[in-house]
């Protein structure tokens, strides 16, 4: 097996999610993007030897071609560069949860060690690319750190129930009627008078095929067809708690969609999958698909929320956020990322209204007029 070292550089960009860089691939995705290597060399500050130089080195290290001509059409990446390049993207995309984390973690650490009157506040939450622009606002306006870890919807909860955040990041799709599986999922979880939740923004959620559409998809039908090829999200996820959702509202057997059972584990990652023709098609949210330029399918809005503790809500590090999100500047802040809304982001949202399968009913023993001796000890919950 041929083994060929690749260095890469972790960059947090301007206003946008981190990076994993890497010269080889920063030139294929480039050519791939423009189609010709003076251009490539141009977007990426580089002299065109330096770039064709590269090229052919790397060329000769792997034994393979990675650029071709068409004559009169400019350079293309060859067979080889293109699934070279996309195996590339769908593993970073596994990756940079993972390595933000850990990112995370040291910059709390110095933080801290550099600045004791910064506000550090602990966030396990749902992956989505707004949570980045959000912790670089919140540090450049008001020196508040968000001590951000990634980890799926339902983790994110039950980790702030034990004590190891003060926030949860978690989304639900606008199908929350009693009975569905959001409510069976999160009801558990959840409880009024003791948890309450902060708005964060909606973001829209659809079906995400290669551009053009030439497989002709228009809805969730279509997964059905014999041929077209499916990219899942991992169990115990948010959003594949809504695909499975969404599939049986329209009396989908998840047997009979090809490529169920295959699955990434972040939106950035389903794109990938598309984008390098390993599937025909996925469902994440909208900037996920323009990353990647991929055609974009809506299916619905879903509404992403910060859960806290009761007594957590007024906490100056909290009262901070609340105040950060409700600002103008938020709203610019991610006004160019496709598919969000933030217009009432920092507002406290009432958990009964939001997630309106909790109920009450009347004690039993109630008299004609209402009045019972359970009335003193309070209604009681189903």
């Amino acid at each position: 097996m041929l083994r060929i070292k690749m260095a890469y550089t972790l960059v947090q960009e301007t206003s946008t999610q981190t990076q994993l860089d890497n010269p080889l691939f920063d030139m294929l995705a480039a050519i791939h993007q423009t189609g010709s290597v003076a251009q490539a060399a141009q977007r990426l500050k580089l002299s065109y030897r330096h770039v064709w130089g590269a090229l052919r080195k790397w060329e000769s290290q792997l034994g393979s071609e990675l650029v071709v001509w068409n004559q009169g059409r400019g350079a293309r990446l060859s067979g080889f560069g293109e699934k070279l390049l996309f195996a590339e993207q769908r593993a970073k995309a596994r990756a940079l949860p993972e390595l933000e984390n850990l990112r995370a973690g040291m910059e709390r650490e110095f933080a801290l060690a550099f600045d004791p009157e910064v506000h550090v506040l602990s966030l396990h939450a749902s992956h989505d690319l707004a949570l980045s622009r959000l912790k670089q606002y919140t540090e450049r306006e008001a020196r508040l750190h968000l001590n951000l870890h990634f980890c799926p919807s339902m983790e994110s909860i039950e980790a702030m129930s034990r004590g190891e955040c003060l926030l949860a990041g978690f989304h639900v799709s606008e199908d929350r009627a009693p009975g569905s599986l959001t409510q069976k999922a999160f009801k558990k979880l959840l409880k009024p008078g003791k948890h309450k939740l902060i708005n964060f923004l909606t973001r829209r959620q659809g079906m995400m095929v290669a551009a053009g559409n030439p497989g002709r998809i228009a809805g969730l039908a279509d997964l059905k067809r014999a041929g077209v090829r499916f990219i899942n999200r991992q169990p115990g996820s948010g959003t594949r708690l809504e695909i499975d959702q969404m599939l049986a509202r329209e009396g989908i057997d998840s047997g009979s969609v090809i490529g169920y059972d295959n699955t990434e584990t972040t939106h950035l990652a389903v794109a990938a999958a598309v984008a390098s023709g390993a599937a025909d098609v996925g469902i994440g949210i909208e900037a996920a698909a323009a990353q990647f330029g991929l055609e974009f399918i809506p299916l619905g809005r879903e509404q992403y929320y910060f859960a806290c503790l009761k007594e957590t809500l007024d906490t100056p590090a909290v009262m901070r956020l609340r105040e950060l999100l409700r600002q103008q500047q938020w709203l610019e802040a991610i006004a160019n990322m496709p598919g969000y809304n933030a217009q009432s982001s920092g507002e406290v949202a009432a958990l009964r209204k939001a997630l309106p399968w909790y109920a009450f009913r009347k004690p039993r023993g109630t008299t004609a007029a209402g009045q019972s001796p359970a009335d003193a000890q309070g209604p009681a919950m189903q």
